[in-house]
């Protein structure tokens, strides 16, 4: 696996984290960042959003960028091409160090907007949006796009996908991130990796970031060696369990790294929430925290139990209950496996929530 570059701005380690709409605040990227990726994306942020906050707590919430997140990059979705520059702007003003198309998502009432996955229907307009955030952007910040293999699996769109992926690079993007399902699929079968071999071959040596179905540090290392992408793009893998960046790093070295302790799940459990009431304050933080909770449960030697244990906190008192009593003993933690619905059903990682 080699160093990962967007452009001029370098990454690292091929192992990044994907944006994660209502996961990747700013909590949980720094606990990515300080487990191991290399890079990290916020959650989607529609265009009009970004352009008409500017000030109070909303804007502390999406805008925020710290000195040790850096590069951390800030993923758009829209339908308007002249709204993009300006928004991609003031996201680079906010310290954003990369901004990413969304053409991707699949849910329906985003569709009906004309954004997300819609636009692989579109090239015209998909295209023209790269084209006009490509000119405004300065030179230093690289411009990327993320993409499903399509709307459905007809010729017409495999096409249509191809003309926006070589438009975009002859437009200048850095990379683009290529999600093995259609759009039809949503969430529901598996990721192909052939398609995404394809996509790589085709590309030569544009830069190509895969995803989909990646929940350990074997997937991440099989999809990079099996379909020659150059990195790996974690999504909903990431989510209660920021260890997978520090596991994928070790594998590619030969060592396998063990699910965290249950000391080591509650040092990061704690330290999480307490980023969380940073930015959120108390009583917000708590509802948010709940989630995040349900899934760092699925580390837990008796996951079933610690999960409900979070569902039913709600208050501070209540979290710091939980981790007393599920987390007081130091024992093994355990490895999730694959994709379990009862913890990721209905979940959509490219929904906006702005």
């Amino acid at each position: 696996m080699h160093d990962l570059h967007l452009g001029p701005l370098p990454i690292g380690f091929p192992a990044v984290q994907a944006a994660l709409s209502g996961y990747s605040d700013w909590p949980m990227r720094v606990i990515a960042r300080r487990l191991g990726a290399s890079y990290t994306l916020c959650e989607v942020l529609l265009d009009q959003f970004v352009l008409n906050v500017t000030k109070g707590r909303k804007a502390r919430r999406f805008l925020r960028v710290t000195d040790e997140e850096h590069p951390c990059g800030a993923q758009l979705m829209g339908a308007e091409p002249a709204s993009f520059p300006p928004a991609a702007l003031k996201l680079v003003e906010a310290g954003f160090d990369a901004i990413d198309l969304n053409f991707a998502c699949p849910v329906k009432k985003v569709l009906n907007r004309c954004r997300g996955g819609h636009l692989l229907s579109d090239p015209a307009t998909a295209l023209e949006m790269v084209g006009r955030v490509r000119d405004a952007l300065p030179p230093h910040v690289p411009l990327t796009v993320k993409m499903r293999r399509g709307t459905d699996d007809s010729p017409e769109s495999c096409e249509r996908f191809f003309t926006i992926l070589d438009g975009a690079f002859r437009l200048g993007v850095a990379a683009a991130t290529v999600h093995g399902r259609t759009v039809r699929q949503r969430y529901e079968g598996t990721s192909s990796r052939a398609f995404l071999g394809e996509v790589k071959q085709h590309a030569g040596a544009e830069t190509i970031i895969g995803s989909g179905d990646l929940f350990t540090a074997q997937d991440c290392l099989d999809l990079v060696t099996e379909t020659g992408v150059d990195a790996a793009a974690v999504a909903r893998g990431a989510i209660g369990n920021p260890w997978i960046f520090a596991q994928i790093r070790a594998l590619s070295e030969g060592r396998v790294l063990p699910p965290p302790s249950l000391h080591q799940q509650r040092e990061v459990l704690a330290e999480h929430y307490r980023l969380s009431e940073e930015i959120y304050g108390v009583k917000h933080a708590c509802r948010v925290m709940r989630k995040f909770g349900i899934k760092y449960a699925r580390l837990h030697p008796q996951s079933p139990a610690v999960r409900d244990a979070f569902i039913a906190v709600a208050e501070p008192a209540d979290w710091h209950q939980v981790l007393d009593r599920w987390y007081r003993e130091d024992l093994p933690g355990v490895a999730p496996i694959g994709l379990d619905e009862g913890y990721y059903g209905g979940f959509s990682e490219d929904e906006p929530r702005a």
